[in-house]
């Protein structure tokens, strides 16, 4: 536990270090949020209305930007050869990644969800499922994410080709996250299917994403 909680501290260091990653995933979603407005218009029902599908389409974009970076720059300078050959496995190497890319991806969309909510004329109660399906969804996303910046970190342009391999993955994830929101209290099986699709995503990621490093690596 004492070398997975090292790497994830390593992760945000280094983060810090390099200093606004984090602003602009934060600034990019806001301004998917401040954009859509002047598209739709001034009808403040349609754009509450729209609200949930615009904030998880801006989170997903957002969270699509620091993908290159989970492994790259590892991979770059070397330190994901000694990661291979650590003493603790690989797949708890890349469970640190994991929670350490959330900390700095998801997390700050989710603190910067107020000001979407103000943008695009959202409720209380609706803020407030927005927050919630996003800490539980989220993670889901991370999840596919870091497979497939694994699957792509010893190809020359891996960035681009990582958001195309996760897509199709994330659907489900887009679909469920949107429709947990306003969802009566007592039936929202959005919800837990939601869930459950992070339960089960982040559980075998480690696995599948330490698979790819090691076939990247021979």
């Amino acid at each position: 536990m004492s070398a997975i909680l090292a790497i994830i501290g390593r992760d945000l260091r280094l983060a810090a270090r390099l200093g606004g990653d984090a602003l602009t995933l934060v600034l990019f979603f806001v301004m998917v949020g401040a954009v859509v407005p002047f598209a739709i218009g001034p009808d403040r029902v349609l754009l509450a209305q729209l609200a949930p599908g615009i904030v998880w389409i801006a989170a997903f974009l957002s969270m699509l930007l620091g993908l290159d970076r989970l492994f790259r720059a590892d991979e770059d300078d070397g330190s994901l050869l000694l990661l291979r050959h650590a003493a603790i496995p690989l797949e708890a190497v890349v469970a640190a990644k994991l929670v350490a890319h959330w900390l700095l991806t998801a997390l700050p969309l989710v603190v910067a969800s107020p000001i979407l909510a103000v943008l695009l004329a959202m409720d209380q109660a609706t803020w407030v499922d927005t927050v919630l399906a996003l800490l539980v969804g989220t993670p889901a996303l991370t999840a596919f994410g870091t497979i497939g910046a694994a699957v792509t970190v010893s190809l020359k342009r891996g960035g681009l080709l990582a958001p195309v391999l996760i897509l199709p993955l994330c659907i489900p994830v887009l679909i469920f996250g949107v429709a947990a929101i306003g969802a009566p209290e007592g039936s929202n099986a959005a919800f837990l299917f939601l869930s459950a699709i992070s339960l089960v995503s982040v559980a075998f990621c480690p696995f599948a994403a330490a698979l790819a490093l090691r076939v990247s690596g021979e």
